[in-house]
């Protein structure tokens, strides 16, 4: 059976590698160090599932979220906020986004799995 992509959108390069790493053996892991980036991954990759951190540069995740899922090939791909922002009028505005899920910065890995194991069956 082929692995399901993961696209970790965070222009923390160390939260790129510590959630890579945790998801290398089970998921093909994509990057993007920026919004738009992600964007461009998410319409030419198609990955299973993004997570995406709101403040980065070139584009925020508020942005990228609204322009995949504007977009019809990439509109179904479920969004996990994960962000050092808790407020909130941010998760509500993330959920009306069309985020599928929302965790702050530190995350607790064993949610952060349970998240994308529900999100990828």
């Amino acid at each position: 059976m082929d692995k399901k992509k993961i696209l970790i959108a965070d222009d923390e390069e160390s939260i790129r590698l510590t959630v890579g790493r945790l998801l290398e053996n089970d998921y093909v892991v994509l990057e993007a160090a920026n919004g738009a980036e992600a964007v461009e991954i998410a319409k030419g990759q198609q990955p299973d599932l993004i997570l995406m951190d709101l403040i980065m540069p070139k584009m925020d995740g508020y942005t990228a979220c609204a322009q995949i899922k504007a977009d019809k090939e990439a509109k179904g791909i479920p969004v996990i906020v994960l962000t050092a922002i808790g407020h909130e009028l941010n998760k509500k505005y993330a959920t009306e986004m069309g985020a599928a899920g929302y965790l702050t910065k530190p995350f607790n890995i064993k949610e952060l799995l349970k998240l994308i194991t529900a999100l990828t069956a």
